[in-house]
């Protein structure tokens, strides 16, 4: 996966480097050349000096070819602004941005562009949102239990969580709604655009993780 990221920070320069540990190609912008420092010396990829909103800087980054940007600048606004160049100039499938407004947040979220806040687990919360599936957010000491995102199929959508956990065998633990945590019950609906996590034992996760990818059916509700 080709991901250019705009920030060299210290969020920014630990998302390039878990990014390239996983194998992907990554080039990172920033408007001053000495916050490059904060790389890595194994760090391979390509930096670029410039404002990460400038279409030209973004070109040069390698934009037109990339799967995944991530904003993760100081500012919100110029996270936004260049998340959605990313998006709707570029059609970029993968973007998410840094944003500090939990009420801004919100409001982006509802435009598709997922937001993460600054808490102690950005940097996995992010490579997670860029589509690492492997990521988890928590698992306990004996390292055979885990909490971790599990994305689903659209035709989900309206299925309690009592049928999910039915079918999938995880556990939801709590759901993200446009920026929230929601705690549910058994007869709680997943909506659109839910973040799902849910404690799932880790030789169950990938079946986990497959089933709720594939479409729901009647059938298979039994």
């Amino acid at each position: 996966m080709q991901v250019v990221i705009m920030g060299c920070g210290r969020v920014g320069s630990s998302l390039a480097m878990a990014m390239q540990k996983r194998g992907h190609d990554v080039a990172i912008i920033d408007r001053d050349p000495s916050a490059f420092v904060r790389l890595s010396p194994d760090f391979a990829g390509r930096t670029i000096t410039g404002v990460g909103f400038d279409r030209e800087i973004l070109v040069k980054a390698g934009i037109e070819h990339a799967d995944a940007f991530a904003a993760v600048s100081s500012g919100d606004n110029s996270n936004i602004i260049s998340a959605r160049v990313a998006r709707e100039t570029f059609d970029v499938e993968r973007v998410v941005a840094r944003i500090y407004d939990a009420k801004r947040a919100e409001v982006y979220e509802r435009l598709g562009i997922p937001t993460v806040a600054t808490v102690p687990w950005t940097t996995e919360r992010f490579v997670s949102a860029l589509g690492e599936t492997t990521t988890m957010e928590w698992r306990d000491p004996s390292g055979s239990l885990a909490i971790a995102q599990i994305d689903v199929d659209e035709s989900w959508i309206g299925i309690s969580v009592a049928r999910f956990q039915e079918q999938t065998g995880a556990r939801v633990v709590f759901l993200s709604r446009v920026g929230r945590p929601v705690l549910p019950d058994a007869k709680t609906v997943v909506q659109q655009d839910d973040v799902i996590y849910g404690a799932v034992m880790l030789d169950n996760l990938k079946n986990a993780r497959g089933l709720a990818a594939k479409p729901f059916t009647q059938n298979e509700s039994g």
